[in-house]
């Protein structure tokens, strides 16, 4: 006998309990994960949103996003940039950095000042308080990045870095 969807005597699972159930681990010998790990880019994919997850997690309760973080990392090596500058330099849509900024200014973590070169512009700088959390934050980042290596020696370390660098380096020309 057939049975139809929502015929079956056994108990159903609620959907919201479903949804929150964390997804089983991926086998990597399995023949579709082999494809996938054959392919280069789609593993610095899978480690950038990885790399990405860990350090939200360790943001989270600052309020703060990777996003975030990459602007403060930024101004952090300037006397200060204009918002269009932010957007050409991190790849980030205008509109994106305006948000960003609008957040990191709520935080307390940069300011906007007006630029002494037009009065229509304004200047965002990292505050002091932006460098105490970024100074404090850098262990995060490196525990982080030491989570994601761990299989690797520091020599292979190195040269990974080093080629994603040249890599990244190219790309950005």
């Amino acid at each position: 006998m057939l049975e139809t969807a929502g015929s079956s005597t056994e108990p159903r699972e609620p959907a919201i309990a479903r949804q929150n159930t964390p997804p089983k681990p991926i086998d990597a010998h399995e023949p579709w994960m082999r494809g996938l790990h054959a392919d280069t880019g789609y593993l610095l994919y899978r480690l950038g949103l990885r790399s990405g997850q860990l350090f939200n997690a360790r943001l989270q309760e600052s309020g703060v996003r990777l996003r975030h973080y990459a602007v403060l990392r930024f101004l952090a090596t300037t006397d200060g940039a204009l918002q269009r500058e932010l957007s050409t330099r991190l790849g980030y849509d205008p509109s994106a950095i305006v948000g960003l900024v609008d957040d990191l200014e709520k935080l307390g973590l940069a300011e906007r000042h007006p630029s002494p070169d037009d009065r229509r512009s304004r200047i965002v700088v990292l505050s002091d308080r932006g460098r105490d959390f970024l100074r404090d934050t850098d262990e995060d980042g490196l525990r982080v990045t030491g989570e994601l290596l761990g299989p690797l020696d520091p020599a292979e370390r190195e040269t990974l870095h080093a080629l994603l660098l040249r890599i990244a380096e190219d790309g950005l020309n």
